[in-house]
Parts: structure tokens; C-alpha cells; sequence
């Protein structure tokens, strides 16, 4: 399985960031082979509209199953849902994608089954 980690960085030492459609990277664990592997989001990240939509279609193309982040819109949850990805929330946790990850694997972190976007600003 495919877990996805929103993030600042292109590993897994990079601060995570709550943000899903303006995050910088998504940070992908895959699980059957233990690698990891970095999608960056520059296309996104200014974008005046349909960052989620984009960044949601985006991941649904690298094969996730799993989203971990800190907020997600409503469109991006939509399309994030279509495509059958469940969306786990770090809240606003500070950390790690490797921390992130080791909380969703020990159960810590909460399903997102609702959009639940706040306006975050850098």
C-alpha cells in the first residue's frame, strides 16, 4: 500500500504541511517494497484556483491508497474520495513525514470523512 504525506521537503525528514492542495511535495511511503518517493506540487502551490483539484488528481495518479495531511477542501475531497484514497488528519501536529507516519501506522491519527478546511497562511 501507497501512503501519501503532505510535506515541505522531498523526503521524509521534512517538516510536515497541513496543507493538502498548496502543499509543497507529497511524500509517498510504499509499504510492499519499504521506499519512498517525492511528487512535487510547484504547480499547485500559487495557483489562483483548483490547487485541490489538481493536487487531488495528481496523487490518485501515483497509485496512494492513504492520505495523511492536515486539512483537505471540499473539492479535493471529492475528488480525493472518487478515487477511493482515505484521508487521515495530522491536525496540526508538528513533525516529520516520518514521524506523521509512524502516528498513522500506531492508529494516533483520525479518518477524515468530512472536508474539514481552514484557511492556513505561510
Amino acid at each position: 500500500m501507497k501512503i501519501a504525506i503532505t510535506a515541505h521537503d522531498n523526503d521524509k525528514t521534512a517538516a510536515i504541511d497541513s496543507r493538502f492542495g498548496r502543499a509543497d511535495y507529497f511524500v509517498i511511503y510504499d509499504q510492499e517494497t519499504d521506499t519512498w518517493e517525492a511528487l512535487a506540487n510547484t504547480q499547485n502551490v500559487e495557483a489562483a484556483h483548483g490547487a485541490g483539484i489538481q493536487a487531488g488528481q495528481n496523487l490518485i495518479k501515483t497509485g496512494a491508497e492513504v492520505l495523511l495531511t492536515g486539512h483537505v477542501g471540499p473539492k479535493a475531497f471529492k475528488v480525493l474520495d472518487a478515487g477511493h484514497v482515505k484521508m487521515y488528519s495530522f491536525g496540526e501536529m508538528a513533525g516529520t513525514v516520518k514521524e506523521a507516519l509512524a502516528a498513522y501506522l500506531a492508529g494516533k491519527l483520525l479518518p477524515i470523512t468530512v472536508s474539514n478546511a481552514i484557511e492556513v497562511k505561510r
